[in-house]
């Protein structure tokens, strides 16, 4: 993307969600710093970027409740609290309200979410029961900050 155009940057939009998954504000804040790397001088970039974002949206190739939603059932399922699935979200910009409706998605669909995603951590990270060297305070830190509640770690460790 040698110029700058409303054109060339919608393109490049596209070709980055064709890797990666993103929300709105990610993408803008990804679309702002090519504007940035290329030294654009016009002041229009800003409102070409919301265009850009709007029509992502409305043609749905852009949905953070989907990827909310995505995000959360992945991470439950390799182990994640569900403090830091909710950090995660938070730290792409999606908002407060689909990051409710995706934990009440996964707390539906799977009731006990967050023991099982401490028995995959405690598996994974070969903690209590599931390790060769059984060291307490070490298990139970290791679990705290991975977001897990004192009570269910007492449960997953004994």
């Amino acid at each position: 993307m040698k110029t700058f155009s409303k054109e060339n940057l919608k393109k490049y939009a596209l070709n980055y969600l064709n890797r990666y998954a993103s929300s709105k504000k990610n993408l803008e804040l990804i679309l702002l710093r090519k504007v940035k790397k290329l030294r654009v001088e016009e002041r229009d970039y800003e409102s070409y970027i919301k265009i850009i974002l709007k029509e992502l949206e409305d043609n749905k190739i852009i949905n953070d409740e989907n990827l909310a939603n995505s995000i959360a059932f992945t991470y439950a399922r390799n182990g994640k609290s569900k403090k830091i699935i909710k950090y995660h979200l938070i730290k792409k910009g999606i908002k407060s309200k689909d990051i409710n409706n995706a934990l009440e998605k996964l707390e539906d669909e799977i009731p006990d979410f967050e023991y099982e995603s401490a028995m995959i951590f405690a598996k994974k990270k070969k903690l209590g029961k599931f390790g060769k060297l059984y060291n307490k305070e070490k298990d139970l830190s290791k679990m705290a900050r991975a977001g897990f509640s004192y009570d269910l770690i007492k449960k997953i460790l004994n």
